[in-house]
């Protein structure tokens, strides 16, 4: 350990905060992120892992066995690049189309008018919304506060301090479905861990990725995950709107697959690598090889066809956008912060052209690297962790309104030298697992001649031959 990580140590700053984990549990992949808040309020990456998620579709977990040694692989890739770390509770993302949300209203008639508001009484009347008549079979995830009243006072955003006979407010309230959020649980507890609580993604990768600017111009989060896209609307410093929308980055593999008569893995790698969510921008002369099966002729793709199923479905989604900020009333004119699109799907090329085109909002890639401190991986700043990173910000305002219970003891653990910037060699070669299959090296990409490139390389040709037969007859 260096002299800067002792006097780190014996100062004590660093250790004032507890160290809290992001579980997300998504359809393609399963990541674990340690963090911890430093003295400026800033997070830092104390453990990192991932892994290839199996028993995940559409955001729900189905298989048990197969999401639990998932969690565990993701787990001890955690532990390989900080051994120091030690988990035990964790913070988990929920999603899936089981998801639906509904506005209440509530109201509390205080005993002792003359003394200020206090939070117990803020509690309480949220306490009371668990009590919302909700669909048998469903469960309360989440009650979110929106504007509150006192008495003849509307549109307050903190009634704390303020005196008056009637406290109410409009609430959010988030359900799932209860089988779901079991399997969920069940998975976590059996691969050794606790839930602390249960936390909808979009509003985890809304924390991750937005500042208060965003949250005063207004802002649509949309979150575009492996099984689905996650939408939360914000306007006015309210959470105004969330759903999910039931497609994600695996219909887009499974259209390639389909359409082009392709395998899954050779269809996830051409989006990744030559995908892009405008057919107008790919090249019409561009094609990829992919290698026959057992002795057959190699496949040549055009990248304008690939490009062209990635635009249906991704219009599709922003279709889906659109229908919800239509239904809450927040169109064009309203969202001044636009559209910010974060989540592993949101990488693809030429996507906020299509948002923009679509939505007619502006739009821009969101990262979550509003909250982090300086000095980490670039692995860690992708749009696709920012649901584990906002889950870690959640875990700190429970820890700082007191929320939830922490242990008071926190562990001295520093920032590993696998996940600061300096050795983004040593990281990934610790924190990754092995791909599925490599097929880089079999893909290709070739421009096709045109009609003039053509007829220019006969007509060079010819002028060569009659070369050859001049030189013959000297």
């Amino acid at each position: 350990m260096s002299n800067e990580q002792n006097t780190a140590n014996e100062s004590g700053v660093a250790n004032t905060n507890p160290v809290i984990v992001g579980l997300d549990i998504g359809t393609t992949k399963i990541a674990a992120i340690a963090g911890r808040k430093n003295e400026y309020g800033k997070l830092e990456i104390l453990g990192f892992g991932r892994a290839n998620s199996n028993g995940v579709q559409h955001g729900m977990v189905l298989n048990i066995d197969q999401t639990i040694k998932a969690i565990q692989t993701a787990l001890e890739n955690c532990y390989a690049s900080n051994p120091n770390l030690v988990l035990s509770e964790v913070y988990v993302g929920i999603a899936g189309h089981h998801i639906k949300s509904l506005q209440t209203r509530g109201d509390i008639v205080r005993q002792t008018t003359e003394e200020e508001i206090r939070q117990e009484e803020i509690d309480r009347l949220i306490a009371d919304q668990y009590r919302t008549y909700i669909p048998a079979g469903d469960q309360i995830i989440d009650v979110i506060p929106q504007e509150f009243t006192v008495d003849n006072f509307q549109n307050i955003p903190n009634p704390i301090g303020y005196s008056g006979v009637k406290v109410g407010a409009n609430f959010h309230i988030i359900t799932g479905d209860k089988n779901a959020i079991r399997n969920i649980n069940r998975s976590v507890e059996k691969a050794g861990l606790k839930t602390q609580d249960l936390v909808l993604q979009p509003l985890a990768s809304a924390a991750a990725v937005m500042c208060d600017q965003d949250l005063e111009a207004g802002v649509a989060i949309v979150d575009i995950g492996g099984g689905t896209t996650d939408l939360a609307v914000f306007y006015e410093g309210i959470l105004k709107h969330t759903a999910v929308i039931p497609f994600g980055g695996e219909n887009i593999t499974n259209d390639i697959k389909n359409g082009l008569g392709v395998l899954k893995t050779q269809a996830e790698q051409m989006k990744v690598q030559f995908g892009s969510a405008l057919a107008d921008e790919a090249k019409a002369n561009a094609f990829i090889t992919i290698p026959g099966l057992r002795g057959m002729q190699p496949k040549e793709i055009s990248v304008k066809n690939l490009a062209s199923i990635i635009q249906a479905r991704m219009s599709e989604i922003m279709d889906f956008v659109s229908y919800h900020l239509k239904q809450v009333g927040l169109d064009t004119r309203l969202l001044n912060g636009g559209v910010i699109l974060t989540g592993g799907g949101s990488q693809l090329k030429h996507l906020i052209q299509l948002t923009e085109y679509v939505t007619g909002l502006n739009a821009r890639i969101g990262y979550p690297n509003e909250h982090l401190a300086g000095g980490h991986i670039d692995e860690l700043a992708k749009p696709m962790y920012s649901t584990c990173i906002g889950l870690i910000l959640k875990g700190y305002n429970d820890f700082e309104n007191k929320n939830k219970r922490f242990d008071e003891q926190f562990r001295k653990v520093e920032v590993p030298r696998a996940l600061q910037q300096l050795a983004v060699d040593e990281t990934l070669d610790t924190v990754k697992e092995a791909p599925e299959e490599d097929m880089v090296n079999v893909v290709k990409v070739k421009e096709r001649k045109s009609l003039k490139g053509f007829m220019d390389s006969i007509k060079i040709g010819l002028i060569d031959l009659f070369k050859e037969e001049e030189d013959s007859k000297l």
